[in-house]
């Protein structure tokens, strides 16, 4: 009996030619292909700049920078989330500070937000939790009269609508994740998105050691004296490959199918599933989701979670434990101001089901029988 994963990227032929073409030009560092990535990105969008890196980490990294936290500082974020949201705010020196989130959606809202302010208070990192979008402007509303900065992280979001515009794209700064559970996928890779072209610059020179002018800028000068660079703060080696933007430009060209695919199967999971489909993550009142990750919160009195996970895997269905939560991991154990009961019943009841564009319906009639199997 074949294994369903509980995800499989969508690449093919085009990718591999185009990855190829990457090798052969001779250039595979960060280069033309990454700038031609970044314009086609922020032309999706609709926003003014798109800056390549290495990871959604690295690009939140890069945005709590540009909002200029630092030492001394506290960003509230969820805790919710992989553990790199907040991880990227001890990278700048801050203290993350964790909230609840809303049970329907998996994210922050103004209201868990509220109670969580201080003076401290230097930004909030919104997540699109498993490409649910997040209501970012009454976050905003909340928070920036404050002098405080609402960095979105879309990690997960990309092919999501906040408002009927692309997520992320309404957000001083917001970060974007390639890894392969996510739709858009470059292996690995991330994007940070902003507003203001005096940060856009900044952080192109903080990914690349700080550099004045880039390796791929001196190359088309033709290098010389001329173009000597100069180190003007401390930067990071935060690059994304020419190998990788390739692979995403065509990666994007593809992303309405796949989410309208996602979309597709989502429907027929909460169709069969009955009343379990009910648990099933939906679309907010603001937005429509890619189903990045299709969570299932089981019910009350069900099987418990690890015992259904290992009798799923017994028939050939992988499915995976709920969303973490980083104030229950050890780096952050004990650091919770509040209590935060819909993170932990969230975190602790729900399942990750098989989702991804080439999965067949009697693939996921299989995964729906196990499902009823087990649940009842």
């Amino acid at each position: 009996m074949s294994t369903i994963p509980v995800m499989i990227p969508w690449l093919g032929e085009e990718e591999a030619q185009a990855a190829a073409d990457a090798v052969r030009s001779g250039w595979v560092a960060q280069g033309p292909r990454v700038a031609e990535f970044e314009r086609a990105f922020a032309a999706h969008l609709g926003v003014p700049h798109a800056v390549a890196v290495s990871s959604c980490t690295t690009a939140l990294h890069l945005a709590l920078i540009g909002a200029g936290v630092g030492p001394g500082d506290e960003v509230v974020v969820p805790s919710l989330s992989f553990i790199a949201t907040a991880n990227a705010v001890t990278y700048v020196g801050a203290t993350p500070v964790f909230a609840d989130v809303e049970l329907a959606t998996g994210n922050l809202t103004a209201e868990t937000v509220a109670p969580l302010l201080t003076a401290r208070t230097r930004a909030v990192i919104a997540v699109d939790q498993g490409g649910v979008p997040v209501d970012l402007d009454a976050i905003r509303e909340l928070v920036e009269p404050l002098g405080a900065t609402v960095v979105e992280d879309a990690a997960c979001g990309a092919g999501s609508l906040y408002r009927g515009r692309p997520v992320g794209s309404t957000a001083q700064l917001a970060a974007y994740s390639f890894h392969p559970r996510k739709l858009l996928t470059t292996g690995e890779g991330g994007m940070v998105t902003c507003q203001d072209g005096e940060v856009a610059a900044r952080l192109r020179r903080l990914r690349e050691h700080g550099m004045s002018v880039s390796a791929s800028d001196r190359h088309a000068a033709g290098g010389g004296a001329s173009v000597l660079e100069t180190y003007d703060e401390i930067g990071f080696n935060h690059r994304m490959t020419d190998i990788q933007a390739a692979v995403g430009l065509v990666q994007l060209r593809k992303l309405p199918a796949m989410v309208r695919r996602r979309r597709e199967l989502a429907d027929r999971y909460r169709e069969l599933l009955g009343p379990l489909g009910e648990r099933l993550v939906a679309d907010p009142e603001h937005g429509t989701g890619n189903f990045q990750a299709c969570w299932l919160l089981l019910p009350d009195g069900a099987l418990d979670r690890t015992e259904l996970l290992a009798g799923l895997a017994a028939v050939g269905i992988s499915a995976r434990r709920g969303i973490m939560a980083a104030h229950l991991e050890a780096p952050y154990k004990g650091t919770a101001r509040v209590p935060l009961p819909v993170t932990e019943l969230i975190t602790g009841r729900s399942v990750i089901l098989p989702l991804y564009h080439s999965l067949t319906e009697d693939q996921q009639d299989r995964v729906i029988a196990g499902l009823r199997e087990l649940i009842g």
